[in-house]
């Protein structure tokens, strides 16, 4: 059993698989491809990844690709926390600019899935979080592309004070969606 809820911006998603727990532990199936197609959800993923932030507000985002190496990304917690942030930037959309936000738990054992057309996003709420996401597509230097994370226009309300983030150098330099040409068209 999995549980599919939608966020409220095309193609955002939080999923939560069912997680079986005894005296031993617990086993999760935390991709069914079959399973969740019949929910709407077809991706093929290509990738994953991982990351492992040691402190309290580390911010990664907001990223994505440009076409043809577009990714929709499926993200999960295995320990910590993050507040996780999905942007539409999709010129012509409806939602253009517009973001949703969720906090990912590996105590809450959800995930959230950005589709292609979004930037993504997020900040630790915990020391010691480490988080795991699956790609439709490989990484591809020439297509990686950076919002600024406070871009005043996007507003996405961080539930950590700025002041508070530790930031990689491309975060910090990232240009606002406005300067940025995304490659992606709503239609």
């Amino acid at each position: 059993m999995v549980e599919v809820r939608k966020l409220g911006l095309d193609g955002v998603f939080e999923i939560r698989p069912a997680k079986f727990e005894d005296e031993r532990g617990f086993f999760s199936e935390t991709w069914n491809a079959e399973k969740l197609a019949s929910a709407g959800i077809d991706v093929d993923f290509v990738q994953d990844n991982q990351s492992f932030s040691r402190a309290r507000g580390v911010m990664r985002g907001l990223h994505f690709q440009t076409p043809p190496f577009a990714q929709d990304k499926l993200v999960r917690v295995l320990s910590g926390s993050i507040f996780d942030v999905a942007v539409d930037i999709r010129k012509g959309s409806p939602s253009y600019g517009k973001w949703v936000g969720l906090t990912l738990s590996g105590k809450d054992w959800n995930q959230i899935l950005v589709p292609k057309g979004f930037a993504h996003g997020f900040v630790t709420l915990e020391p010691d979080t480490e988080v795991v996401y699956k790609v439709s597509a490989p990484y591809s230097q020439p297509h990686d592309r950076s919002i600024r994370f406070d871009d005043p226009d996007i507003a996405v309300d961080w539930p950590v004070p700025t002041a508070e983030m530790t930031l990689s150098a491309k975060d910090a330099a990232a240009p606002l969606l406005a300067e940025v040409e995304t490659g992606f068209v709503y239609s």
